[in-house]
């Protein structure tokens, strides 16, 4: 009777090792499709995205360059 507890035991700690591997391996996938999606879309030097993602990037330095101005010039 207690080597089937133990056999049981022992299929339920396989079980589990297997799930916990199974997750790392979709969170390895779920990484790499994230970074498919950002080269695909940040891809090219004319693509529409980077055009997007560049005048806001340029809209955000130029906003705090002219806060610092401002604060800069307030003293």
């Amino acid at each position: 009777m207690l080597r089937k507890e133990k056999i049981a035991s022992s299929q339920k700690k396989c079980v589990a090792h297997k799930r916990k591997g199974q997750s790392t391996v979709e969170y390895i996938i779920l990484v790499a499709a994230v970074i498919a999606v950002i080269l695909v879309f940040l891809g090219g030097t004319n693509s529409p995205f980077r055009t997007a993602f560049n005048d806001a990037l340029t809209q955000g330095t130029n906003g705090m360059t002219n806060m610092a101005n401002r604060l800069y010039l307030s003293h």
